[in-house]
């Protein structure tokens, strides 16, 4: 059995939208380098409306 990565030992990205960082999660592992945005909110806030740099209030 493989030895399993603690929490900080995860790779990281920055999210595209709000410019905070965020770690890996299972469910992004087939897609990793796919991943832009660190959570629905901030994936649905790109779409319509210019937010660019704003940021989470």
């Amino acid at each position: 059995m493989s030895k399993a990565r603690s929490k900080g030992d995860l790779p990281t990205k920055i999210c595209a939208r709000c410019g905070r960082p965020f770690a890996w999660r299972k469910k992004w592992r087939r897609d990793w380098e796919n991943v832009r945005y660190c959570s629905a909110r901030c994936r649905s806030d790109t779409r319509g409306a210019d937010n660019a740099g704003r940021g989470h209030d």
